[in-house]
């Protein structure tokens, strides 16, 4: 079994702690703060389905941002920073610049007292997430977890689905399908993003993600059959026939999201064991994006 399988086989029982986790700290951000997540890769994806979520049950304007592209200048109430390393030096100029001006940054990592963790001003370190892999799995889903419960939303039939997840037999279509198509609507949209990346990490997979409303828009003249759309939540009204008529196959869940993402994970680890490559260790990945002065 590879790490990253049985990375991904323990996500019930890690979410579980990280849901007792934000139980113990509480409030993480104050209702009708303005609000904002910085990560890169994964972390981007996850701040993504962190913020809109929020937003949409009313706690506050949420934005999220990948590192590189936050606006320093902006005026937020806060900004948490979500780093699996706590190493990665976009993740570390942006906390570096915020305590300068004054306004040090929330950091959320698995690796306490790392390089980032000077520039904070409070760290929640979710070790029990951390991950031997390169591929983040769940890691990212268990500071989801995190960030869900401290909204106070109902993370236990979550995880009630995630034991579901993991026991889900994939189909061998979904393997040996030449291209798939994730969608999402609301916060099941960075969701979407996370999927694609990871069979595109995983397996070298042809995937792209969209908002569910723009798949009609364009991306559906790809569609054909042995081709997947993966949609997170529910297909909107006329969107299941239109794809029917593209011979390409649709999969819906009644599974929360989040654990529907963990079936996505699998079936990026069945198609790179299927293409003969090793999922923990994909091409031109590293664990940590760590830059010199040269890069």
């Amino acid at each position: 079994m590879s790490k990253t399988i049985a990375e991904i086989n323990s996500q019930p029982e890690v979410w579980a702690k990280a849901v007792a986790l934000a139980r113990e700290i509480g409030e993480l951000i104050q209702d009708g703060a303005k609000l904002a997540v910085v990560g890169c890769g994964t972390s981007w994806f996850i701040a993504q389905a962190y913020t809109r979520m929020r937003e949409t049950m009313g706690k506050g304007l949420s934005d999220s941002f990948t590192a590189t592209e936050f606006p320093i200048e902006r005026d937020y109430d806060r900004v948490v920073c979500l780093s699996r390393s706590g190493t990665t030096s976009e993740i570390i100029d942006i906390m570096k610049r915020l305590q300068d001006a004054g306004r040090p940054a929330v950091l959320i990592t698995a690796v306490g007292e790392g390089p980032a963790t000077p520039y904070a001003d409070f760290e929640v370190v979710l070790d029990f997430a951390d991950e031997e892999s390169v591929v983040q799995t769940r890691f990212a889903t268990s500071a989801l977890a995190f960030f869900r419960a401290t909204l106070g939303d109902d993370v236990e039939s979550a995880i009630a689905d995630a034991k579901t997840a993991v026991e889900f037999e994939i189909p061998n279509s979904w393997v040996e399908a030449t291209q798939i198509s994730f969608l999402g609507t609301g916060w099941t949209i960075g969701l979407a993003n996370e999927a694609g990346l990871k069979l595109r990490e995983a397996s070298q997979s042809w995937t792209e993600a969209y908002p569910a409303m723009e798949y009609r828009h364009g991306p559906i003249s790809i569609a054909e059959p042995g081709r997947l759309i993966w949609v997170f939540g529910k297909a909107p009204h006329g969107m299941p026939a239109q794809i029917a008529a593209t011979g390409a196959e649709l999969h819906e869940s009644e599974l929360d999201p989040m654990a529907d993402l963990i079936i996505a994970q699998r079936v990026a680890v069945a198609r790179a064991e299927a293409k003969g490559l090793n999922p923990d260790t994909p091409r031109h990945l590293t664990r940590s994006v760590i830059l010199d002065e040269d890069n």
